[in-house]
């Protein structure tokens, strides 16, 4: 029926069903589970099938490869790390991360890797932290020598296979010229992963295990991790990449005997998380209530701060919208968010239907999260379906656009 909850209206939240069926029935997107949250209400939708062929069906319990929106969630474990004192923000990352000392620098971010000018300070924990650390993927640079070679070297994903373990992958990274000087340009995932390696060598643990000691653990988000164990494995779809030209699904990871059914050698923070709509959510609204969850405190209130608003330069936020509109036909919207926090992109200017101040993410493998202080309102949206086509981005995009119409206060 008509009317409104917490500010959701009901005829807003139908057509939201509308729109998600309507991608489904096209047959683009095997299956999908949408979650909308605001105050004490929450919204769940499961549509579609696990398999782009049939089977069982998609439940609010199936458990998704994250991607890239493992980052805000990963993130955490260094602001606690933060809050703690153990990490300062702008303090050299040397101790912790030898391999990145002494830095070499290249003369022109798309020259040879052996013209090269020293660092002009060292790398530092801001640095890692806001993704400027001075090595990452950058799209207009992709055909540049240090692409390449971090591509050899650096590179793994569901499709390039397993990441060797943290010392080895730090040791290939330290062999490896900046493309810029640290703090001077936002570059993308790179920083990430080095984070996670931080955070380990500073706790003296694995990523995994300090981050669900205090993160994962606390939020009850029990089905949030590096892989997916047996008796849970009939809960992970397989991962799809549609082929670019005739659509067809190609499956780049499966679910039993997959990279996802074992534990990984790299716990990657910047993409390797597992997850459900559930645990996500109260990830989120943790967040936009200033760290606490259940009246108890997870992180500080000015840590979430740092997080949640943009930590880049006018001129950093211009380099990284250039950077996304390059990609915008795959991604539509992803470089419109103008500004990034900690782990995560900040609305900085309006330029669609999310307002100022939303943060959060979008993955690869077909997944997105954000949050709005504004509105006091959570979205997640998870597939199987990866970003090799644009269907995928599509299909976040309506989301979104309904999402912020179903609004009714």
């Amino acid at each position: 029926m008509d009317g409104t909850s917490n500010g959701i209206s009901e005829a807003g939240m139908r057509k939201v069903r509308e729109v998600l069926a309507r991608h489904v029935e096209s047959k683009k997107i095997p299956g999908l589970v949408a979650l909308v949250g605001r105050g004490d209400r929450t919204q769940v939708e499961a549509m579609g099938t696990m398999r782009h062929d049939g089977g069982a069906p998609m439940g609010r319990d199936t458990i998704f490869r994250m991607a890239s929106v493992s980052k805000p969630v990963t993130m955490a474990a260094a602001m606690v790390l933060l809050d703690e004192c153990r990490l300062r923000l702008d303090e050299p990352v040397d101790p912790w991360l030898p391999e990145l000392a002494d830095r070499q620098v290249l003369k022109r971010p798309d020259g040879p890797l052996d013209d090269t000018v020293p660092a002009r300070r060292p790398i530092t924990v801001r640095d890692l932290l806001t993704s400027t650390f001075g090595n990452g993927v950058d799209f207009t640079l992709m055909a540049s020598p240090i692409r390449a070679a971090t591509f050899e070297r650096l590179d793994y994903s569901v499709v390039s296979g397993p990441a060797p373990e943290p010392d080895e992958w730090m040791r290939r990274l330290g062999e490896l010229p900046l493309q810029f000087q640290p703090g001077e340009r936002w570059q993308y995932d790179l920083s990430n992963e080095v984070v996670g390696v931080l955070v380990a060598r500073v706790t003296g643990r694995p990523l995994e295990t300090f981050l669900r000691e205090r993160i994962l653990d606390p939020l009850g988000m029990k089905d949030t991790a590096f892989h997916v164990p047996a008796d849970k494995i009939d809960r992970l779809p397989p991962l799809y990449g549609p082929d670019p030209q005739t659509g067809e699904f190609h499956i780049w990871d499966e679910a039993a005997g997959g990279e996802k059914s074992r534990p990984p050698a790299f716990q990657g923070a910047g993409g390797g998380l597992v997850s459900t709509v559930d645990d996500y959510h109260t990830y989120f609204r943790m967040l936009l209530n200033h760290g606490v969850h259940d009246r108890e405190r997870i992180l500080s209130r000015t840590a979430v701060e740092l997080m949640t608003t943009n930590r880049l330069l006018p001129e950093q936020q211009a380099a990284r919208s250039a950077m996304f509109s390059d990609v915008v036909h795959v991604a539509p919207g992803q470089d419109q968010h103008g500004g990034w926090g900690f782990g995560m992109a900040v609305r900085t200017h309006r330029s669609d239907y999310a307002p100022i101040g939303q943060f959060g993410w979008n993955g690869g493998t077909g997944t997105s999260a954000y949050a709005d202080p504004a509105n006091r309102i959570t979205g997640i949206l998870l597939t199987q379906t990866g970003m090799s086509t644009p269907d995928s981005a599509r299909l976040i995009h309506d989301f979104w656009t309904t999402l912020y119409q179903a609004i009714d206060d």
